[in-house]
């Protein structure tokens, strides 16, 4: 009999109410997340991928309206006290924000700042925190952690900053890191370091990850399983290697054909584009969302939703006519 998933959430609904009508930007979205299990969410940008995450802890502005269910570990997360979200966020679901400039306060050296949830949630003394602080700046591979933990955010590279983040979500050791787009801006060189402290952060802490990223080759490298999301909804879902053997939703596809492949330089050999816009999640169409740009959209496609279904073990789609390969 397997374990139950530390983290199942079902039917999860997010909408906004604005001056220009109400936006539904997450629709009956569903997943779990294993124990040590690396969970990649990716799509466009402004498909609802970081605002998923961030309605599990509740952490969006009052303007949104959440439904549907979370349960981590036994407890509610969408019906949790505001006491029970505070012990919650940071110690036991860690969260490490798309932009460190912009998380960090650049006010404050980044020492204390590590400090701060050690001190809330574990109640250390300022000296013993300072102590652990800096253990932790050496976790992440941040040379001369004595001396860095007394710089401002504004004194590090954005591949430090970055780890400073890390530094801080992983302070309590939760059992969920949600990293949300952790490479983006960062060369490549920085970009491989950084998948590589957060693998070896899951094999050291046992710490599950929620990876969000519009970047296929970061799921590739170190994601278990991928949800992919177009306009709010799940598209597809499967084993991280079988999404790339045997892609089935027209949207995962072109996103796969979009990629540059080494060596793939000539005229003939032009990157593939999928045409069309996405849809305005303030005005969802009640057929598949993905439809005007689908070169398999027949009436069907163009009059009805399409259900999730599954194509093989733990592979989901929801597309009428999945398979086969992109066409003009």
């Amino acid at each position: 009999m397997s374990a139950a998933p530390l983290l199942e959430v079902a039917d999860l609904s997010v909408r906004f109410d604005t001056d220009a009508g109400t936006v539904h930007a997450v629709d009956k979205m569903s997943f779990t997340l294993a124990e040590r299990e690396v969970l990649g969410i990716v799509g466009e940008s402004g498909c609802g991928k970081s605002v998923t995450a961030m309605s599990l802890l509740r952490l969006l502005p009052p303007t949104a309206t959440i439904s549907g269910r979370a349960r981590f570990d036994g407890d509610d997360l969408l019906g949790a006290s505001s006491r029970r979200l505070r012990r919650i966020r940071g110690n036991e679901i860690a969260f490490v924000f798309q932009e460190p400039m912009t998380s960090l306060n650049p006010v404050f050296t980044v020492g204390r700042q590590v400090e701060e949830s050690l001190r809330t949630h574990l109640g250390l003394s300022r000296s013993a925190a300072r102590k652990r602080a800096i253990e932790l700046l050496d976790l992440v591979h941040i040379p001369a952690p004595e001396r860095r933990v007394r710089e401002y955010p504004h004194q590090l590279s954005g591949g430090m900053r970055q780890r400073v983040m890390i530094a801080m979500a992983v302070a309590c050791e939760p059992k969920i890191l949600i990293a949300d787009e952790p490479t983006t801006a960062l060369d490549v060189t920085i970009q491989a370091g950084i998948l590589d402290l957060m693998r070896e952060l899951r094999e050291r802490l046992g710490t599950a990850i929620i990876l969000i990223t519009h970047n296929l080759g970061v799921v590739a490298d170190i994601a278990d399983r991928v949800v992919v999301m177009y306009a709010g909804r799940k598209a597809e879902e499967a084993p991280v290697r079988e999404l790339f053997a045997r892609p089935q939703h027209p949207y995962t596809i072109g996103l796969l054909g979009a990629i540059p492949l080494p060596g793939a330089a000539s005229k003939q050999d032009r990157l593939r584009e999928i045409p069309g816009r996405v849809p305005s999640l303030a005005e969802l169409p009640n057929h598949c969302a993905f439809a005007p740009r689908c070169p398999r959209a027949d009436d069907r496609t163009r009059s009805e939703v399409p259900a999730l279904r599954a194509v093989g073990p733990g592979h989901l789609v929801a597309c009428f006519h999945p398979g086969g390969e992109w066409t003009e």
